[in-house]
């Protein structure tokens, strides 16, 4: 029974149900590969063996009355800390919020939960979730299992380093500039980016965010299937009022055209040779499966990029960085010093024309999509980066950027985004990214299972230590 914790989704939910199995031994199972593994990697920074397995007594005691428990049910999963879960710290990374204990679950924490999902512990962020790489002052330093060589990427960093190591099935993670989608490619397995409004999320615990953060941050699951991705998606995207911009779009919309667009290097972007080459690659299995692909410009990143960033410097320029300087974290302290020599100036004229230029920059790219109803493209310009290379020199940080162009500009244009992993190259992972338009998580998953069932499955990695 200790090797549990390689299964699916599935496979665990029909043993369940079947009676093959109880939810109490998946979570033993899972706690028991947690304890291995974590201690190399520190993936998870809160653990709740015990809520765990109470949670799964609960589960065992439905099926056995014949109540049917949620599709998630005894499938154990992570919650990243910077979201609320009653009676634990939404820390985000920061030691100013040690103390910030929840009173209400997030309805990200309460979708899982009523889905059966048993949560089996916290994953950690970077200060303030700002970073592609994982490093904090209160809870340490996450590793890449793939490669503790490569940082884990950020802000999900924990929760890809567990889903990849086999520390829970499906993984929360949160999004606002690639904080799933990096992290996936960095740990070599899928993460889904969903639509604004598609996950109800809200944190209680403090104050409503500003626009940019309305507009552009989501919850999403991190999984090493692409059906494992997509039944963590359905478990997550439930109504729930307190989130008042959740949208009840329909999951299956009208019948599109089986076409896609490849854009290996938009607006002269200097990719690394590997990653066009597994583009290439996908869209032959894209081809095989009945698509047409066409290699063809695509719409404007690097405006929507500056935008974006300008969207941070505003909420940021309100109180001088009062956060940053009170939480003294040397890495965050380091990115925000960077970040404002890059940065374009802030100004109330510059925040309402950005918002405005929104609007037209995503009706290009809405017009782009229903021509086009997927884009393949790369996750990021280069191979996952070597550990902590951003706080290195203003020189890398300037090279990271530019290489996640896709990662900042594609949030601010609100469309739906997948990281599907295509292998490695020189022990650094390897993937793509898919694009969509808004609400056509749909497409997303089904162009991601025809890659898939082309390419070897991702397995459960034991931590290169």
């Amino acid at each position: 029974m200790s090797e549990i914790y390689h299964w699916s989704t599935r496979q665990i939910t029909e043993a369940i149900r079947q009676h093959k199995i109880s939810a109490r031994e998946v979570t033993e199972a899972a706690l028991c590969r947690l304890n291995k593994v974590n201690p190399l990697i520190n993936a998870v920074v809160t653990e709740m063996p015990q809520q765990a397995l109470d949670a799964a007594d609960a589960i065992d005691q439905q099926i056995s009355r014949g109540q049917d428990p949620g599709v998630l049910a005894g499938v154990p999963v992570t919650i990243k800390v910077n979201i609320d879960q009653v009676g634990f710290a939404s820390t985000n990374g920061l030691r100013i919020q040690k103390n910030l204990i929840a009173e209400t679950d997030s309805p990200i924490v309460s979708s899982l939960r009523n889905a059966g999902a048993i949560i089996i512990g916290r994953t950690n962020t970077p200060a303030f979730s700002l970073r592609w790489f994982t490093r904090n002052s209160i809870h340490g330093h996450t590793r890449n299992p793939f490669n503790r060589q490569l940082t884990p990427g950020g802000s999900s960093g924990g929760a890809a380093a567990a889903v990849a190591s086999g520390i829970g099935t499906i993984a929360h993670g949160t999004d606002i500039a690639g904080s799933i989608r990096y992290p996936a490619y960095a740990c070599g397995v899928h993460g889904l980016r969903p639509t604004p409004g598609r996950i109800a999320a809200v944190n209680l615990s403090a104050a409503d965010r500003h626009i940019g953060a309305q507009l552009t941050a989501v919850s999403g699951p991190i999984a090493r299937s692409i059906d494992d991705l997509q039944l963590g998606y359905s478990a997550m995207s439930v109504a729930n009022p307190l989130d008042p911009w959740w949208v009840p779009a329909e999951h299956s919309s009208p019948v599109y055209q089986k076409k896609a667009a490849l854009c290996t290097a938009p607006e002269g972007w200097q990719v690394d040779p590997a990653i066009i080459d597994a583009l290439n690659d996908t869209a032959s299995r894209l081809r095989q499966a009945g698509w047409s692909v066409e290699e063809v410009p695509c719409p404007p990143l690097r405006e929507p990029m500056a935008l974006q960033l300008l969207l941070w410097m505003s909420e940021y320029a309100r109180t001088n960085g009062a956060a940053f300087a009170e939480e003294d974290d040397p890495d965050a302290n380091t990115i925000y010093t960077f970040l404002k020599s890059i940065a374009p100036e802030v100004s109330l004229n510059s925040l309402m024309d950005a918002l405005q230029r929104r609007m037209t920059l995503a009706r290009e790219w809405q017009q782009f999509l229903v021509e086009y109803p997927i884009m393949l493209s790369p996750v990021s310009a280069e191979l996952p980066f070597d550990d902590l290379r951003d706080v290195k020199s203003e020189e890398d940080f300037r090279a990271i950027l530019e290489a996640q162009m896709m990662q900042i500009a594609l949030p601010f244009l609100s469309m739906p985004c997948m990281t599907v992993t295509t292998g490695s190259n020189n022990k650094r992972p390897l993937g793509i990214q898919l694009i969509a338009a808004r609400f056509r998580e749909d497409i997303l998953f089904e162009a991601g299972k025809a890659i898939e069932a082309c390419s070897k499955p991702v397995c459960v990695v034991d931590p290169d230590i």
